[in-house]
């Protein structure tokens, strides 16, 4: 690995701000990418982290700041002159054109050219010659749809190679491979950092954090944390540092944690090794009447990915799931709905909420769908269940017509949230219900949620601020590289003990070693 006094600067990125309406996404962030090193951009959803490469790669332009590369101060109009500087980027969604052959793919825009047009046997020969330059050798006359997608990462890292970049961005390229296919890649990464090429990463593996990079810059809520030396950030300190603090307005709540729960009878949902290849090693989850399970782990770790197999909304193909001691079988959310289990996805507006509709039609839906299109919500019930939600969950505006696109983010998930009360589930999970919202209305569905507990309501709770996890939460089901790695009592522990346990580099006990 590179040092810092080795390393030369060759992108520098100085008081970086970007405003859209109503929000600024980054407010005056460094970033220093030097040759020669692997630099990993780390931070949470909504951190800035993809607005941060977007100003980098000309997809936006900055409001505040400047982009030195080389030690010229440069402007980036479009993407187009971000490449022309030596900056080229590989997304996770790999922008290629699988209908047409491997040595196409990485000459593309860069084919060898005669005196009667393409020379093809020429281009399929510098195209062999790039990838063999990253140690990989294809027939470059075969389809790229052929090739799985470890092998069109590479063409794409090839590609863009193609013009000698200086500086190569690589987002989330490990996503959908195995363990064998991230090994080929890092292979490809390593020899690239040897020949001087500044390489920024993103991912949200923490192992492979540790395994590829020589520098972190940590960015939270659109500014900068810091840059630190790997070895100068040790894992329970990158998380501290990604995840920061509540705010103490919401340390007044009272909560329920060390409530005793009733585990003599069956639970609500119990699910046994549920898992899907290549997206949730097998995990076990149950639920008891009452009971908030939090579920706790980085942006990446598989919480989402175990309650979307758990709810249907994604199908599993290993494991089994019980509701109340009975097998059940849920593969699509039309069979949760009719065993009375509701899921609030943390994308509530492509996902939950319907912008154009009005708050009351937003709030009876999940009863419409419940009750299917001949059995028509009347009029009257309608108004009873919405104003009863509406004062319930301190909806703002109190009008039942107001359009739901018209409200802030803190009033549409209590919409949400009250669309699946209405339904009167046994089990509700719930994927990031705070998120992006302020601290009032975070506060109103805390205190929401273990009222419903207290009530009897069965409760999946997932949050990347762990303190609110702990808050919540009876039991906290701990997740890492897509696999549950433990479970841990709440009232036994605090936020530094979960840290610890995320960042823990040994399996525990309990968790699946094999692969889904």
């Amino acid at each position: 690995m590179s040092t810092a006094k080795e390393a030369r600067a060759i992108v520098e990125m100085r008081g970086i701000t970007i405003e859209f309406p109503g929000v600024k996404a980054l407010d005056g962030v460094d970033l220093t990418l030097r040759g020669g090193e692997v630099h990993t951009l780390m931070g949470e959803n909504g951190a800035g982290k993809s607005t941060l490469i977007k100003a980098l790669t000309g997809v936006y332009a900055i409001d505040g700041g400047s982009i030195i590369v080389e030690g010229t101060p440069r402007e980036f109009r479009g993407t187009a002159d971000a490449q022309l500087a030596g900056i080229s980027t590989v997304y996770q969604e790999v922008n290629l054109c699988t209908n047409l052959s491997v040595g196409e793919n990485v000459m593309l825009g860069h084919e060898v050219r005669g005196p009667l047009g393409i020379n093809w046997a020429a281009t399929h020969r510098e195209a062999a010659r790039h990838l063999e330059n990253l140690g990989v050798r294809l027939d470059t006359r075969s389809m790229l749809s052929a090739h799985s997608i470890a092998v069109q990462q590479l063409v794409a890292i090839s590609r863009a190679m193609v013009t000698d970049s200086r500086v190569l961005v690589l987002d989330e390229p490990t996503s959908s491979l195995d363990r064998g296919e991230v090994d080929q890649l890092f292979g490809v990464i390593r020899g690239l950092r040897d020949r001087g090429v500044a390489i920024l990463f993103v991912t949200h593996f923490l192992d492979q954090v540790y395994e590829i990079s020589d520098r972190l810059t940590v960015l939270r809520n659109g500014t900068l944390v810091g840059e630190y030396p790997v070895e100068d950030l040790p894992r329970g300190q990158l998380i501290s540092k990604m995840i920061g603090r509540e705010l103490d307005e919401l340390d007044a709540i009272s909560q329920s944690a060390a409530r005793a729960i009733d585990r003599t009878s069956d639970p609500v949902i119990r699910a046994t090794g549920v898992g899907r290849r290549g997206v949730l090693h097998p995990a076990d989850v149950e639920v008891y009447d009452g009971e908030v399970v939090g579920l706790a782990g980085l942006l990446g770790s598989g919480r989402t990915e175990l309650v979307r197999l758990l709810y249907g909304a994604d199908r599993a193909d290993a494991g089994r799931v019980e509701v109340r001691g009975r097998t059940a079988r849920i593969t699509n959310p039309r069979h949760a709905i009719d065993r009375r289990i509701a899921f609030s996805s943390e994308d509530r507006r492509a996902e939950g909420l319907v912008g154009d509709l009005t708050v009351a039609e937003n709030i009876v839906l999940g009863i419409q769908a419940k009750r299917g299109a001949l059995r028509k919500v009347r009029k009257s019930e309608q108004d009873t269940i919405v104003e009863e939600y509406i004062q319930a969950l301190g909806v703002r505006p109190a009008n039942p017509n107001a359009l739901v696109r018209n409200l802030s983010g803190g009033n549409q998930q209590k919409v949400l949230l009250a669309r699946w009360l209405a339904t009167a589930p046994q089990l509700i999970i719930l994927d990031e219900p705070t998120r992006g919202i302020d601290v009032g209305a975070k506060a109103d569905i805390q205190r929401k949620v273990a009222e419903l507990s207290e009530q009897g309501l069965a409760v999946v709770f997932i949050s990347s601020e762990l303190e609110e996890v702990i808050r919540i939460a009876q039991r906290i089901v701990v997740m890492r590289d897509r696999r549950k790695i433990g479970e841990l009592t709440s009232h036994d522990i605090g936020v530094d003990d979960l840290v610890a346990f995320i960042a823990d580099e040994q399996p525990q006990p309990d968790s699946p070693e094999s692969a889904a």
